[in-house]
């Protein structure tokens, strides 16, 4: 097989994924909930996945499966093929929830300057259209992908980066006054919302894992995967940190609560006028276009790989010179019905809530073989202290925010654990009968 992946293309597959429509959104929830002390929380995510990674990196080392979440689960509790078989099913339709978001916030920011904003046939097909897109640019190549991936990412960094830039000088907060602020906040503040914020944005940092999807085109895996993993993770943490930092400066707190996602660019907007508003715009429009395309390339290879085992239509195995195109084809349209059903907001908080829990599995996967993996005892523990907390704290954020949609996403796992019960228990009657 051509190793058609080098570093390069592995750091913008894991940024890509994502750098996507999270730092858009967590804004406004940061603030309302911490003050001055959003960048901090928000950065303190990143923490969080680092520890996350740990578990990630050490067993794909070790198994450098392209199966990544699912494998590492299977090949370490061999015997256990339903839990293999929910696994299997909560991470890809995680993958899929986020697909699906990525492009409706796409489609949101692209139509954001015309009178029909707020058509929400226009929004939906357009956010249909731009997975298609990105879907057959998968089933072309992957070199291609890889290529085009590299062009987004960076484009999209450089973007950010010159917003930042012009926010913070044209910042209407003094550094003096903004630690004042920061002072104020952190006696008001309790703790506990800190490391809510933190656990929420961990949705925002979903997607270096993609790597390791990758592992049977790239070049070098043994350096590569922790490389770029760990490299992705500090250099995006460090990314929104300056971006909320930024915001924050120059953005009143009131209009940063009140326009949400869409604060970016109404306050670039106020400073720059329609060229400023038009620069977040396309900013968003690239971070939302690489995290698709990244995404679909990754999680499409952990689909084939799970239907390699019969816990998915066996179809969704079949690869055409490596790419497997029937996955690709198959999350593309599942992603488009949650689009077109609606509530995609919902079914985003879904996915934060299964990334968070999915991580915590590998991370008491990879204390199980830790020996094996040569890993040491002290982070594995925190990791699994860490992502536990985090997953409770979203729980409870959701609990006190949204009892409705906590039902809603209990609804969702419930579905999925019968369609994961479902083939599982045909996987083990084929067994039998074979």
């Amino acid at each position: 097989m051509a190793k058609n992946l080098g570093f390069k293309e592995l750091l913008a597959i894991a940024i890509g994924g994502m750098v996507g429509g999270g730092i858009f959104t967590i804004l406004g929830i940061s603030v309302s909930m911490v003050g001055a002390l959003a960048p901090f929380a928000i950065a303190l995510g990143g923490v969080v996945a680092w520890f996350a990674a740990y578990a990630y990196v050490k067993l794909g080392l070790y198994y450098k499966d392209e199966g990544a979440t699912y494998a590492f689960f299977k090949r370490t509790y061999p015997t256990s093929h339903m839990a293999a078989s929910f696994i299997g099913w909560y991470t890809i339709f995680g993958y899929i929830s986020t697909l699906a978001l990525y492009a409706y916030t796409f489609s949101s920011y692209a139509i954001s300057g015309f009178d029909f904003a707020q058509n929400e046939v226009i929004r939906k097909l357009l956010a249909i259209g731009i997975i298609s897109i990105f879907a057959l640019i998968n089933l072309w190549s992957v070199k291609g992908m890889g290529r085009i991936e590299d062009i987004m990412v960076y484009a999209k960094l450089s973007i950010l980066f010159v917003i930042s830039l012009v926010l913070i000088y044209f910042a209407k907060v003094d550094l003096h006054t903004f630690m004042t602020m920061m002072h104020q906040d952190f006696q008001l503040t309790p703790v506990m919302n800190i490391l809510m914020i933190s656990s929420v944005t961990f949705v925002a940092y979903e997607g270096f894992q993609l790597v390791i999807n990758a592992v049977n085109e790239m070049e070098n895996p043994d350096t590569n995967i922790p490389r770029a993993i760990y490299s992705a993770i500090v250099l995006v943490a460090l990314i929104y940190f300056i971006i909320a930092l930024s915001a924050v400066l120059a953005i009143s707190t009131d209009d940063l609560i009140q326009n949400k996602e869409s604060a970016l660019a109404t306050g670039a907007g106020a400073i720059m006028g329609n060229l400023g508003q038009n620069l977040v715009i396309f900013g968003a429009i690239l971070a939302t276009s690489s995290a698709i395309n990244g995404t679909l390339f990754g999680s499409s290879r952990q689909m084939a790989r799970i239907a390699d085992d019969g816990y998915l239509p066996h179809i969704i195995s079949i690869r055409d010179n490596h790419i497997p195109k029937f996955a690709i084809i198959a999350m593309a349209m599942v992603a488009s019905t949650l689009i077109a059903m609606g509530g995609l907001r919902l079914i985003l908080e879904f996915g934060s809530i299964t990334f968070l829990l999915v991580s915590l599995l590998m991370s008491i996967a990879n204390f199980k073989i830790r020996k094996a993996t040569n890993s040491s005892l002290v982070i594995t523990l925190i990791s699994i202290a860490g992502l536990l907390m985090g997953t409770v704290l979203i729980l409870y954020y959701e609990f006190q925010t949204n009892p409705e949609q906590l039902l809603f996403i209990a609804v969702m796992y419930a579905v999925l654990t019968l369609g994961a019960w479902g083939y599982a228990h045909i996987n083990k009657i084929e067994r039998i009968l074979k």
